[in-house]
């Protein structure tokens, strides 16, 4: 073998090496908050890395535009340390994560092992999710069945307009089963986004990669696979109703929207046939949990089932 080829192997190797996330040192597997002690639990919430301390020119003006978006009283993100303070001041638990969408977006992503050092000082009040975009293929399900077994993380977060991809492109599917071998959680996001919203080209965001019907495939081929769609799923809302209420794996977090502008078919599906299925969650830095808890105590929701979506059905899903 040449000199030239044996560099390009070592190179390669290298490379790779480099491109590996750091592993927390000395870290222990995740406990779970005691629930007992809560009075809800928000199962959507974002870790974002301090404002200034991300290596990617643009990413704090494309914060700042998602808070505009939003009217979100943050310009730019919490961190997860100021997140967790914030969740402890209100008795709540918070299910958090990081977006992995370096391939689509340009920016480098929220490295999985930082947010979970992070996290791993506040887990009286949060439970960590991870994120690992499909596209990295063999390598990410390596990774997430590394964060399964060493760190006891116990779910995904999976953007499919953000990640650029179909849920129910085979692409993903050695993922999923690497998430479903572990009894770890898929959570997806469905509907619209506001990331790229009023941005040229929507900051090449295609909107269509988010219908909740895609997940319906996932829910079939994975039936032990348990399956969160994220948000009232505008403009699918009854396509994510439909795969919820067949499909014995598949529920929704109410994230995203504030209640008031739920849409009548979801508040009357809360008060019925899923209400077993119905997940408390805010979309925390953009929305707060004081606003959206505000607006669902004015919601027509039957007494009985307010504490089942605030707290009772996240905790069983979690099997805490």
């Amino acid at each position: 073998m040449g000199d030239i080829a044996k560099f390009v192997i070592w190179y390669n190797q290298f490379t790779i090496l480099q491109n590996q996330p750091p592993e927390p040192r000395d870290m222990p597997k995740l406990k779970l908050p005691d629930i007992e002690k809560v009075t809800a639990i928000d199962i959507h919430t974002h870790a974002e890395e301090p404002c200034g301390l991300h290596g990617d020119d643009g990413y704090d003006d494309f914060q700042a535009q998602m808070a505009e978006y939003f009217k979100s009283p943050h310009k730019h993100p919490p961190t997860v340390p100021e997140t967790a303070a914030y969740y402890r001041a209100k008795n709540i638990a918070a299910v958090i994560f990081p977006v992995d969408a370096e391939r689509e977006t340009g920016f480098r992503r929220y490295n999985n092992y930082e947010m979970l050092e992070a996290a791993s000082e506040n887990l009286d009040v949060l439970i960590p999710f991870v994120s690992i975009d499909p596209h990295k293929g063999k390598l990410g399900v390596r990774e997430a069945r590394k964060l399964i077994e060493d760190y006891g993380v116990r779910g995904f977060k999976f953007h499919p307009t953000m990640q650029g991809f179909y849920a129910n492109d085979r692409m993903a599917y050695p993922l999923y089963e690497a998430i479903n071998d572990g009894g770890a959680i898929a959570l997806f996001h469905t509907g619209q986004t506001g990331v790229g919203s009023g941005m040229p080209g929507g900051m090449g965001m295609r909107l269509k990669y988010s219908n909740p019907m895609y997940m319906d495939d996932v829910a079939v081929d994975f039936p032990d696979l348990k399956i969160i769609l994220a948000h009232p799923s505008f403009p699918w809302q009854e396509e994510a109703l439909s795969v919820a209420t067949h499909k014995p794996n598949v529920y929704i977090d109410l994230s995203g929207w504030s209640p008031k502008y739920f849409p009548p078919i979801l508040v009357r599906y809360i008060n019925s046939i899923l209400q077993d299925k119905m997940l408390f969650g805010s979309d925390w830095p953009v929305i707060t949990p004081d606003r959206w808890l505000s607006d669902f105590a004015k919601l027509d929701i039957r007494d009985e089932i307010r504490p089942k979506v605030l707290k009772a059905n996240a905790r069983k899903l979690l099997g805490i």
